[in-house]
């Protein structure tokens, strides 16, 4: 019984030594879309020298961004806390950690924290060189 036990062992041995490393990188779609949160079609790329570019944001608890908007494509990820977005048009969208969301264009609108911890996000712009990401409303 031993050696078959032993033989068994043996064998299946490589067996495991082959498998799937549970630890591989993984990949995982957040979002593809076509349009912003609010139903908005994205617009077309203008022309020009592409820029990207990518920020990470803190809101504290308790704060807000200033009304503004983007003349640019964006797109945020949340990494901690939960994110409110409200339009001048009064449509508010609630955005959790580990959810994306495709950011409208043109449009006014804030961002604020009404939690009790940070709200974190990398946002990516895909602009033009020498257009700018965000205009403040005066």
């Amino acid at each position: 019984m031993k050696t078959i036990l032993s033989i068994l062992f043996l064998v299946l041995l490589p067996l495991g030594l082959f498998a799937k490393d549970k630890s591989a990188p993984t990949t995982e779609k957040l979002v593809v879309a076509t349009e912003a949160w609010t139903g908005q079609k994205l617009p077309a790329y203008p022309s020009g020298q592409p820029e990207i570019t990518v920020l990470k944001i803190t809101i504290p608890p308790g704060q807000r961004l200033p009304m503004h908007k983007h003349p640019v494509i964006n797109a945020v990820v949340v990494l901690r806390g939960e994110l409110t977005v409200t339009t001048d048009k009064g449509k508010v969208l609630h955005v959790k950690a580990g959810q994306p969301m495709i950011e409208i264009v043109n449009e006014w609108h804030y961002g604020a924290n009404h939690g009790t911890e940070p709200v974190e996000m990398i946002v990516f712009y895909a602009g033009v060189k020498g257009t700018p990401i965000t205009i403040l409303q005066k």
